[in-house]
C-alpha cells in the first residue's frame, strides 16, 4: 500500500512540473536568437567563443528555468522575423522595448536600461550635466550614429566623428577632446576593458528599457522567464554579470 501510494505522489508530483513548464520549440531546450557580432553584449571572443553580457544573462535565465541554451546567430535585420517564423523561442540582444515593437511581439520584464551618456577626462573639474553645457567644446562621436544626429540638432558644439568608440576615447584621454559621447553601457564596457583615464558625466535623455522577446502568444514562458530574471537578481547572479561587464548595476534606469 505504501509502495503504491508513493508512486502515486511520484506520478502527480510529475504532472504538476510537466504543467508548469515553459513550452518551448524544443523540449528541454531554450533556443536563443542573438547577433553575436555586438560586443560587449553578444560576441566571439579571439578564440571564437561566444561571450558577452546577454549571453552571460541567457545562460543564467536558461539554468533557472531548467534548459538548455542553443544560441541560434542571426543578423539583426532579420532578428525579429526569425521569432516570429519559429527559429527560436527568444531574442537575447539588446531589443529596446518600444510601444511599436510590443503590437507585434511579447516582451519580459526589463532586465536592463541604457540612456546616452557624455563622457570626460577622470582627471578635471568639467562635468557636464546636460547637451548644453557642452556648447563651443570638442566633442568625438562615431560617424553615422544616432549619437552624431543628437549631437548636430542640440547646436553649438564642435561635432568631430570617428569610425568608433575606442578612436575618439582614445583622443578624449590626451586631451585632443573636451568630451565624448555614446551609450551608458557600453561606455561602461570600454571604461573598464581599457583602463582608460575617462568618466562617465551626465546622461542625456529617458532610458530606454531591454527586455527577453519572445512570441505574444507564449505567455508560459514569458512567466517563467519573468520568474528566473527576479531570481537571478535575488541571488547575486545579475549583479556579478553586470559588475564584470560594466562595473555598475544596469538593472535600474
Amino acid at each position: 500500500m505504501k509502495h503504491l501510494l508513493l508512486m502515486s505522489a511520484l506520478v502527480l508530483a510529475s504532472n504538476s512540473l510537466a504543467a508548469t513548464a515553459p513550452d518551448t520549440l524544443t523540449k528541454g531546450t531554450l533556443k536563443i536568437g542573438m547577433e553575436g557580432t555586438y560586443a560587449p553584449f553578444t560576441y566571439k571572443d579571439d578564440k571564437g567563443v561566444l561571450t558577452g553580457f546577454d549571453v552571460d544573462i541567457a545562460r543564467a535565465v536558461a539554468a533557472r528555468l531548467g534548459l538548455k541554451p542553443e544560441f541560434v546567430l542571426t543578423e539583426w535585420s532579420g532578428i525579429l522575423a526569425g521569432l516570429q517564423a519559429g527559429k527560436y523561442d527568444v531574442i537575447i540582444n539588446q531589443v529596446g522595448i518600444t510601444p511599436e515593437r510590443q503590437k507585434a511581439i511579447g516582451f519580459s520584464t526589463p532586465y536592463a536600461y541604457s540612456s546616452p551618456q557624455i563622457i570626460v577626462k577622470k582627471a578635471g573639474s568639467f562635468a557636464p550635466k546636460t547637451l548644453a553645457d557642452l556648447k563651443g567644446k570638442r566633442v568625438g562621436v562615431g560617424l553615422g550614429s544616432n549619437f552624431e544626429k543628437q549631437l548636430r540638432e542640440a547646436g553649438g558644439l564642435n561635432v568631430v566623428t570617428y569610425p568608433g568608440a575606442p578612436e575618439y576615447l582614445a583622443d578624449l584621454a590626451t586631451g585632443r577632446l573636451d568630451a565624448a559621447y555614446n551609450d551608458r553601457l557600453l561606455v561602461g564596457y570600454l571604461i573598464k576593458s581599457q583602463n582608460l583615464p575617462v568618466r562617465g558625466a551626465g546622461v542625456i535623455g529617458q532610458p530606454e528599457a531591454v527586455g527577453i522577446a519572445l512570441k505574444k502568444t507564449n505567455t508560459g514562458l514569458k512567466t517563467a522567464i519573468d520568474k528566473a530574471l527576479l531570481q537571478i537578481k535575488a541571488d547575486g547572479t545579475y549583479a556579478k554579470i553586470s559588475s564584470q561587464w560594466f562595473g555598475q548595476d544596469v538593472s535600474k534606469p
